[in-house]
């Protein structure tokens, strides 16, 4: 360590009473964070890259300040895939501070990770009050049955109105509409109950026609007059 001659000269004053940190709520723990492997939790956050034309959602399950699992969800450009492909087997075994540190290619996943960094250091993680936090796994509940993420796509325009073309419940196949041409219900196939039915056996048509199903007054009987794809028509 080098000091300033200013600094030498001066006399030395004893240090009053340290109390540490602020201890922060982690995993239904208060716990004074001094170092890295002081951290645990499990959170999502986004990011989104300098010209705003892709986001990521990234979760995160840190332990002891390692991180043990990671879901990288992106949407809005086509490299981004690739690049949630390689961030996820950079971040995992690596700690908070390192992962902070290395290029996730992608600025979106670069950003989410800052964003996570934030919320994990303060103590504000989705299980900062969950006794023991979640095991290693629960990263995927968000994504349900199938393990597909949640999409919403949607497109319009003044001329023709909108169509309804992925919901939460999946890709939607029919739109239902009324006498006044306005959208009463929709018909979807949850794709990711689909491909685990062909997987397991069941014939691609049979398994199209179980993992379909309908939102609100999908039907004549319920005031629908007619019934388009938003794809085509």
């Amino acid at each position: 360590m080098i000091y300033s001659t200013d600094v030498e000269k001066m006399t030395c004053v004893a240090k009053g009473a340290y109390h540490g940190p602020a201890p922060i709520p982690e995993e239904g723990k208060w716990v004074q964070a001094k170092e890295i492997k002081d951290i645990s939790g499990l959170t999502h956050g986004i990011g989104w890259c300098a010209p705003q034309q892709g986001t990521c959602k990234l979760t995160l399950n840190v332990k002891d300040g390692i991180i043990q699992e990671a879901l990288v969800e992106t949407i809005g450009c086509s490299g981004m895939t690739h690049s949630a492909a390689m961030a996820s087997e950079i971040l995992i075994g690596k700690t908070l501070l390192e992962a902070l540190n290395t290029d996730l290619v992608c600025d979106a996943i670069n950003t989410a990770m800052r964003e996570l960094f934030l919320q994990i250091v303060y103590g504000r993680t989705q299980t900062a009050f969950s006794e023991g936090g979640l095991p290693i796994g629960g990263g995927l509940e968000d994504l349900g049955k199938g393990l597909r993420s949640q999409i919403g796509t949607m497109y319009a325009t003044k001329l023709k109105g909108p169509r309804y073309l992925e919901m939460a419940e999946g890709y939607v196949t029919r739109v239902a509409l009324d006498k006044d041409d306005q959208i009463i219900g929709y018909e979807f196939v949850h794709l990711g109950k689909m491909m685990a039915a062909i997987k397991k056996g069941v014939d691609a048509n049979e398994a199209l026609k179980k993992a379909s199903g309908t939102y609100g007054r999908f039907s004549e009987e319920a005031g629908a007059v007619r019934f388009i794809d938003p794809r085509e028509e």
